[in-house]
């Protein structure tokens, strides 16, 4: 099956004129993210007065945290020509989808199963710590997801991350060194308050020019959901936050490997909530199995062909660790949107789309001059204004 590569944008300049180029280079994939989204709302039977209150709420919550990506997202609507809302809205689905959910009294499946591991710098071969993951979505997000290079100037380090087009960060590392994937956990707290959403919080991560500025943006920001946040340094230290709204609870690596999917596994966490998600992703508790299992069977120091053996994984397939496509609970097409493997040492991530039915990697990285391993996949090319 040809399965196009997910497109590379560079973007500098201040926070407005950083989303205006944006949205004018990507406006097609901006689009279809909208469209995804809103009409996510629309199958509910949501108003649209209720609607545009619910997301105004949002942009004020985010603006509270940090206005400048609220200028952003202005920028991505006037350069895209979509309206303001919908870029709020891409960039809070997963809080305004429930809490309008919760309003209507429908019960929306996430089905949203990511797998994520961490290998540390003493189980590596390079003597690099790598940080991969799996990301389990909609499949027509093949066609929204997008990789944006971003020139923060003084804002903070340079970034690099691959995100549904509109939105302002999801996985990626930075000039700093850091490393974010996360992945979705549920429980009984979730939606009780109005946290700060998701993608505002990577955004966070991946602009502090410190590590310890990446544990306070996770550990500390509160939520509306829970979410499972796996961060690393490339000086050699990776941990995992299982989050409630409300509270961190953290992971350690263990034998030089950090893997985790959608079930909590912190025993101070379980002494203290209820793990509501598993009806969603049972699957999860063989998965995270699979990926260490594979992993230490092919021997004591990995790289990222391993990692990606062990994230190709089919067994039990399709409710696997490399999903391919499938019709959930909602009637939704699930997949394995996205295979990310990230060495932020060297500066580059290497990135598969549908990797269940494609083997085809692109090499993304932050600095075009910089020289890549010779195993390293094709590298992107950036598209540019005018292009």
């Amino acid at each position: 099956m040809q399965v196009d590569p997910f497109p590379l944008v560079t973007l500098s300049g201040g926070a407005y004129e950083r989303g205006r180029q944006y949205g004018a280079l990507l406006t097609g994939r901006i689009a279809l993210s909208a469209k995804l989204y809103g009409g996510a709302l629309e199958k509910i039977g949501f108003a649209d007065d209720r609607r545009i209150a619910l997301i105004r709420s949002y942009a004020d919550r985010i603006a509270e945290f940090d206005e400048s990506y609220v200028e952003e997202m202005r920028g991505i609507a006037d350069g895209s020509g979509i309206a303001f809302e919908d870029i709020v809205m891409i960039n809070a689905r997963t809080e305004i989808v429930a809490a309008a959910g919760a309003e209507m009294g429908v019960d929306e499946d996430p089905d949203d199963g990511c797998t994520g591991v961490i290998v540390m710098p003493e189980r590596s071969t390079t003597g690099t710590l790598l940080h991969a993951q799996n990301w389990d979505w909609r499949v027509e997000c093949a066609e929204t997801g997008v990789v944006l290079r971003v020139r923060s100037g003084d804002r903070g380090p340079d970034f690099l991350t691959f995100v549904e087009a509109g939105g302002l960060a999801r996985s990626g590392f930075n000039a700093a060194g850091t490393s974010i994937t996360a992945n979705y956990l549920e429980c009984e707290r979730d939606f009780t308050q109005q946290g700060v959403p998701l993608g505002a919080i990577r955004r966070k991560v991946l602009e502090g020019e410190h590590f310890a500025k990446a544990i306070k943006a996770v550990a500390t920001t509160p939520k509306s959901c829970s979410n499972n946040i796996m961060i690393a340094s490339s000086a050699g230290f990776g941990i995992d936050f299982e989050c409630a709204p409300d509270e961190a609870f953290p992971l350690y690596p263990q034998d030089g490997l950090l893997v985790h999917a959608n079930h909590w596994v912190s025993p101070v966490a379980l002494s203290k909530l209820r793990d509501t998600g598993i009806p969603h992703v049972p699957e999860s508790h063989y998965r995270d199995w699979r990926v260490k299992r594979i992993l230490d069977e092919r021997g004591d120091k990995l790289g990222r062909g391993d990692l990606k053996a062990a994230l190709f994984d089919d067994f039990l397939a399709p409710y696997s660790v490399c999903r391919p496509p499938r019709e959930n609970e909602s009637n939704n097409i699930s997949t394995t949107v996205a295979m990310i493997v990230i060495d932020s040492s060297r500066g580059f991530m290497e990135i598969a789309p549908l990797p269940a039915l494609n083997k085809n990697f692109r090499t993304y990285a932050l600095d075009d001059a910089h020289l890549l391993p010779d195993d390293a996949a094709p590298r992107a090319e950036s598209l540019q204004v005018g292009s």
